[in-house]
Formats: C-alpha cells, structure tokens, sequence
C-alpha cells in the first residue's frame, strides 16, 4: 500500500512538473488569410519575444496561462491568453484586423474670378507700361509670383514639420500599449492616467523609447515609472 501511494505521488509530481515546463508553441499569424510579415509576438508574462517570418509562422516558449501579444503598426493588437489545449494543438491561428487608413486634411479654398463680359468695338485697349526703376525687383511681368509660391511652401514646409513634432511618449503610449494595461497590470485610477503618461514623457528616456517604438521596452518603462509614480502618491497623502 505504501509502495502503490509512493509510486503515485511520483507520477503527479512528475506530470506536474511537465506541465509548468516551457514548451515551444507554434502558430500562424494572418490578415485575411493573408500571411503577415514582422508581427511582433511577444509573451508577456515571461517577458521574451520574436517576429514572424515570411510566412507569417512564429515560435516562441509558453507555459499554461501566459499571456500573448501582437503587434504590427498597420493593424489592431491581439491579446491571446495560453492555456494547455493550445499547447498542445501546436498550430496557433491569429487573424489581426487592419486599422482604417488615416487621410491627410485637405483644405479646399474657393476662388472667385471677377466675370469679364465682351469688348466693345469702339473701346480701345491699352497696356500699361512698366515701372521701370533700374533695379530688378525678382518679379516677371505678367508671369508667376514667386514670392507668393515661396511663401505657400514655407507654410507647408512649417506643417509638416510640426506633424512630425506631434508624437510624443504619450501619444506613442496610447497607440500601442493594450488599454487594460493600465488598469489591470499598473493598477492606475482611470482619473491618474493622464498624470501618469505626463510624468512619463517627463523622463528624458521617453524620447529614446519614442524612437525605438518598442512594445516590450515601453512596457516594461511603464512599469518601472509606475513604482516611482505611486510612491510619489503616497508621500503626498502623507
């Protein structure tokens, strides 16, 4: 009896211990049956990642109830929780949804030409002469304004330029990183968010994250800033 009882709590143990050993699990990322290149699938609980091929194939090590993410910039993120049945499947399917194409604002002015009726047959037209002063004023007569042409394209040049000034941490925070991240995984008030993000971008490692636009990194900042947030917090109420 004895003998029957060991054996058995050796066998649960060792079924145990296979269970919470990481396994590689495979799958297939697509868009409309279309396989998608460079998604980026990363286990959130373990903190590791990879990339999907060509084929849009991927493999990466998980442990029942891990939890998976994927990212592609043109597309919605998906949030994907592991359990054994999927483990042991082994042909994880992943259909992302594409984000509607942003347009750029156009701004359509109306111009109004004064009419001009027909000429009289008495009427004489005649031309006025230019002003001549010696020196050339870098007009061309009855030709295009220049300046005017060179003033619209600083305009535009100015536009484009701040478009570009636009994104910040923030907005980068906001576009990529799951929204229940904050509430679920940084326990933040909805109310403290806003704070939160603008004592973020206030790290000057905001800006390097800002240019690396790297999931897994951004996470982990908002994590680490989340500490040094609350406790803030609490010092305060004190």
């Amino acid at each position: 009896m004895r003998v029957k009882l060991l054996t058995t709590i050796s066998i649960f143990t060792y079924q145990l211990g296979i269970s919470q050993t990481e396994k590689l699990l495979n799958g297939k990322v697509l868009s409309q049956n279309i396989p998608l290149n460079k998604v980026e699938v990363i286990n959130k609980t373990a903190k590791t990642s990879t990339r999907t091929n060509e084929l849009g194939e991927f493999s990466i090590l998980v442990r029942p109830k891990d939890s998976l993410i994927f990212y592609c910039k043109d597309y919605y993120f998906k949030r994907l929780r592991v359990w054994q049945e999927t483990i042991d499947q082994n042909n994880l399917i992943v259909n992302m949804i594409l984000k509607p194409e942003e347009l750029d604002e156009v701004v359509v002015t109306k111009i109004t030409f004064p009419k001009v009726g027909p000429a009289d047959e008495n009427s004489i037209i005649v031309p006025r002469p230019p002003l001549s002063t010696g020196v050339y004023d870098g007009t061309i007569a009855n030709g295009v304004d220049l300046m005017t042409i060179f003033s619209l394209f600083r305009k535009k040049h100015k536009k484009t330029e701040e478009k570009f000034k636009e994104l910040d941490f923030k907005k980068l925070a906001e576009a990529t990183v799951p929204l229940d991240f904050f509430t679920n995984d940084l326990k933040l008030k909805p109310e403290d968010k806003e704070l939160f993000l603008q004592f973020c971008d206030a790290d000057p490692k905001a800006e390097t994250l800002v240019e690396q636009k790297n999931l897994l990194y951004t996470m982990d900042f908002l994590h680490t800033k989340n500490k040094e947030f609350q406790k803030l917090n609490a010092e305060n109420k004190n």
